[in-house]
């Protein structure tokens, strides 16, 4: 497992219109094979964590903050923030980046985006790396703030706890109004009970420890996050219901591979299994043991893979 983190190589701001300018970072090799790294949450920002998927030697690695997300700016701005407006800015990127072709990898929502993107712009797509697939549905929101709770009924008590008893039934609407309440400390410790019950869900079989109170710079950070995260979530991702699986339906012939942890709770196994039956000619790896964690040994291992098996078809 490669741990150390690559240098960035380049960096800058690329201004995609309507005030928005996102941040951009490069790693690896300059005339390596291109690929794009996209981040999860949705909101969750670039870590350069998602740069170490890749062999610095053979890769030149793109990672971009999403609009409103981590460096970009203007930070947690929602307007003219929807999956359509992600999706143009990606292909900004490539063209400003002047990268012909490149491999599209993410996780989670990054999945969701990806297959947006690959829909869309089919012909700048050398092939996709898909793990722990999120496909935006009404059901998978549902059951990560209502159904998850059979599951970890102590854990989905403490999240729900704050809410009147008459909204925990419909807990995103409700955390969607605490995090942009004018109120910082209401919006703060909304935003500290939901990455609670998402840390609990994301590592399956342990105790979730508790998150330690940020400091003013950071607690700015993580609010303007979820205040993007619950944009997206309470607008069903700006996808039509399905539409990220007849996104998929459209790539048979295009190198996809599927890495998903058996055990994952915080997007279900099933939506991988479901991507993969959609595009004919894809790999599904189930990574035994594991859950949300990208960077769960097996987890990484099984990314890294997948990675190097589709570099390969697309040649």
């Amino acid at each position: 497992m490669q741990t150390a983190l690559p240098p960035v190589r380049d960096e800058g701001f690329l201004d995609v219109g309507e005030g928005h300018r996102i941040r951009y970072a490069q790693y690896g090799n300059p005339s390596g094979i291109p690929a794009v790294s996209l981040h999860g949450g949705p909101a969750s920002g670039a870590s350069p964590r998602l740069a170490t998927f890749f062999d610095p030697a053979r890769f030149r690695v793109v990672l971009f903050d999403q609009r409103g997300c981590g460096a970009s700016l203007p930070p947690g701005s929602v307007a003219a923030n929807t999956t359509a407006h992600l999706v143009a800015d990606m292909e900004r990127l490539r063209r400003h980046l002047d990268i012909p072709r490149w491999l599209v990898c993410g996780g989670s929502w990054g999945a969701t985006l990806a297959l947006a993107y690959a829909a869309r712009h089919r012909e700048a797509c050398a092939g996709l790396v898909l793990r722990g697939v999120f496909l935006g549905e009404r059901a998978e929101i549902d059951w990560f703030f209502r159904d998850a709770r059979r599951l970890l009924p102590e854990a989905w008590s403490a999240f729900a706890a704050a809410a009147p008893a008459g909204r925990r039934d419909a807990l995103l609407d409700w955390y969607a109004e605490a995090v942009n309440d004018p109120d910082p400390e209401i919006a703060l410790a909304a935003v500290r009970r939901w990455m609670q019950w998402e840390a609990a869900l994301s590592v399956p079989g342990r105790a979730a420890p508790l998150q330690p109170a940020p400091g003013p710079e950071e607690a700015g950070r993580l609010v303007a996050k979820y205040r993007v995260q619950a944009h997206y979530l309470t607008r069903d991702v700006f996808l039509a219901p399905g539409e990220a699986l007849e996104c998929a339906r459209t790539l048979e012939g295009l190198p996809l591979a599927l890495v998903h942890g058996r055990l994952d709770l915080v997007c279900r196994p099933d939506n991988a299994w479901r991507v993969h039956r959609a595009v004919p000619g894809s790999s599904l790896r189930w990574v035994a043991n594991t859950g949300h964690d990208a960077f769960a040994t097996a987890m990484f291992n099984a990314i890294v893979q997948a990675t190097e098996e589709v570099a390969g078809l697309a040649g």
